[in-house]
């Protein structure tokens, strides 16, 4: 296949080591300036954030989609478009990926849509959320950066999820948490036997506690995934958009929605689908992407609404605890995104957030953690709005278990009825 830029640039000169595939240089988001592959994530000419910038294998799009589809059932089968090294899928790996695209006809039915429906269940990989996707990528760049203990700032599935990669890995994991998350993501994070530290405060005081830490000389041989390998990690969520239009039989969707906590999973899902445009593995034709938040964190839903292009923080509180981050890194981007495309930022509140993920469980199967039932949530007050089509052809992001979340439903869900072991009982009842 012939080889050409896909990321423009007006500096071209930076070569890949071969270790990191496609990826040729790190770029500002902001001014552009190139910098070599590293372990940074600030531009230091204007502070913008870097993020991958690559060569893309092009030329003949059926001869990729065939080297895809012979790829592994898993992530690694985007190799060539990611910033990994060929040999990626022989090496220790939760390997996620390649979750289920559920066609949610009876949501459809419920929610009065008319067109296709699908809910993208990625409670399916290996630690029941997404986070494993950007794990695998930033652990590639932690080995090739030669690191020894995987570290992350996390509302709970992220900690899991590099718990659960370091220890495949053989690599130390010390993971920083808010004191006050949902008992079922701290002992998931807590169970792969790496350092798990609770701080007292928000996941903004977490974060900001993990940048002093990577200046100070305890955090040598550090990799944060989410801040110093925060542009190969951010690149991971690129993979659903990837999956979703392979799943969908090399096509866009016309509307996506999804979750916002930070922004990254949004703006790099419109970084995927764009690639696949410029590869020519799907025909280039308009699509809207929709941002979900919850009312008690929803700094970027108010912005939207508001007409802003600034995000301005707030202090979260909401029940939606993996969406719970008040100072969003990408939301103006994720601004930029809602526009471009014709899309929007909406917000439902924590009683909109529990019926959704009953609705969705009770009519696909699906039982969503919080940010799943954000996103389902803010669909259907979507359509109520007349903002989001519903004959057209439209995916939902469910992005965790909600076996993570139990609190979040259990005050109204438990047993129909306590009886005795008699048919009787049972009639009485009224279940018979």
């Amino acid at each position: 296949m012939a080889v050409q830029a896909v990321e423009n640039s007006t500096d071209t000169t930076t070569d890949s080591p071969g270790s990191f595939g496609p990826a040729v240089a790190l770029s500002c988001r902001e001014c552009g300036e190139r910098v070599p592959l590293g372990p940074s994530f600030a531009c230091t000419a204007c502070f913008g954030p870097l993020e991958i910038a690559y060569d893309l294998p092009t030329g003949d799009p059926e001869a990729l989609r065939a080297a895809i589809a012979a790829g592994p059932n898993n992530i690694w089968r985007y190799a060539p478009l990611l910033p990994v090294p060929a040999d990626v899928a022989g090496k220790p790996s939760l390997n996620p990926g390649m979750t289920k695209l559920v066609k949610a006809d009876n949501l459809a039915r419920e929610l009065g849509v008319t067109g296709e429906l699908h809910v993208k269940d990625d409670s399916g990989n290996p630690t029941h959320s997404f986070k494993d996707r950007v794990v695998a990528i930033a652990v590639e760049a932690a080995r090739a950066f030669g690191f020894t203990t995987l570290s992350c700032s996390s509302t709970g599935n992220l900690a899991g999820a590099v718990g659960a990669a370091a220890a495949r890995a053989g690599l130390r994991s010390c993971v920083f948490i808010p004191h006050d998350l949902e008992q079922g993501k701290v002992v998931m994070a807590a169970v792969y036997g790496g350092e798990l530290v609770g701080i007292e405060g928000t996941y903004d005081d977490v974060n900001r506690f993990c940048s002093e830490l990577i200046g100070d000389p305890i955090g040598e041989g550090w990799g944060f995934v989410n801040v110093n390998l925060r542009p190969y990690y951010a690149e991971g969520s690129k993979t659903l958009a990837y999956e979703i239009c392979e799943q969908l039989g090399w096509r866009l969707p016309d509307q996506l929605v999804v979750p916002i906590a930070s922004g990254s999973q949004l703006t790099k899902i419109d970084k995927g689908l764009r690639e696949l445009i410029r590869l020519g593995l799907v025909e280039d034709r308009p699509y809207k992407i929709f941002g979900a938040q919850a009312e008690g964190c929803s700094p970027v839903s108010q912005a939207f609404k508001n007409g802003h292009d600034v995000v301005r923080p707030v202090r979260p509180d909401t029940i939606a605890k993996s969406l719970a981050i008040g100072n969003p890194a990408d939301g103006p981007y994720v601004l930029d995104i809602a526009r471009r495309t014709g899309g929007a930022v909406e917000d439902v509140n924590d009683a909109q957030v529990v019926d959704a993920i009953k609705l969705l469980a009770r009519t696909e199967g699906i039982f969503a953690e919080t940010a799943g039932g954000v996103t389902v949530g803010v669909t259907r007050k979507l359509i109520e709005s007349g903002a989001l089509d519903p004959t057209l052809t439209t995916v939902v992001l469910n992005t965790g278990d909600g076996l993570k979340t139990l609190d979040a439903v259990a005050p109204t869900s438990g047993p129909s009825a306590v009886i005795r072991p008699s048919l009787e009982a049972f009639r009485e009842a009224g279940l018979g």
